[in-house]
């Protein structure tokens, strides 16, 4: 198996990610909000690139959620807080999601072989998915608006060191090898580092940082949502 980190999805096409098995990763907040609504009884997330897509297939038992710059959209029930994903909100109901980096790079991504939704709350799972498929894997950090993030790199270092303990001998690219340094220097304490990155400081300065709570919580969901089809759910 060989690990690559892709710190970004704008300058990558479409095509890049066929047949290839991809891990999405977006911190703060789009991945781990998406674990925490399916683990809260969601049906599926369907991620979308644009409001109008979201407005124009929304109607029924569907839930619209997303925001634009870290804010909920206007006409929009939900935002991109996991805390207001709760039960009795989300439980058996399509949520049609979209975000400023989440839910564009899932869509990016959307001709993966295997496209595997992560972050803290289900790292142990999704290592553990990813032995199961033996196969080469691309970890796409979300990032900020087209620019290198800081907590999404952490976690891939993170979600790498954990395949190594099973996998000794899994290659490395040089992106790979960069998350592992910074994840070893600055990820021992997740909730600190969360509230000390760029996006970080910005949800603290809009009073979002009761999310950092949810997110911080590491290996506390044992599920790996996968992207098919157009929409995103849990694969019994």
């Amino acid at each position: 198996m060989k690990a690559n980190v892709l710190f970004s999805f704008q300058n990558l096409d479409e095509l890049y990610f066929s047949e290839k098995t991809v891990v999405i990763v977006d911190i703060l907040r789009s991945t781990s909000t998406i674990v925490y609504a399916l683990n809260n009884g969601a049906k599926e997330v369907i991620p979308v690139a644009t409001m109008e897509f979201a407005r124009k297939i929304a109607g029924g038992h569907n839930i619209l959620a997303g925001e634009r710059n870290s804010k909920k959209l206007d006409g929009f029930e939900l935002g991109n807080s996991p805390v207001e994903f709760v039960p009795e909100i989300v439980e058996g109901m399509s949520i049609i999601f979209l975000s400023t980096n989440g839910s564009k790079a899932i869509v990016k991504a959307k001709f993966a072989e295997n496209l595997l939704i992560s972050t803290f709350l289900n790292l142990l799972a999704t290592s553990k998915k990813l032995l199961e498929i033996g196969k080469d894997f691309e970890i796409l950090c979300a990032g900020n608006s087209g620019f290198f993030c800081m907590e999404d790199t952490i976690f891939a270092g993170k979600l790498i060191r954990e395949i190594q303990k099973i996998n000794p001998e899994l290659e490395l690219t040089d992106s790979a090898k960069t998350s592992i340094i910074l994840s070893d220097v600055y990820g021992d304490d997740i909730y600190q580092m969360l509230t000390e990155t760029e996006h970080g400081k910005e949800l603290v300065n809009l009073g979002l940082e009761s999310d950092f709570e949810i997110i911080s919580r590491v290996n506390s969901i044992d599920i790996v949502p996968i992207y098919e089809s157009g929409s995103i759910k849990v694969l019994k």
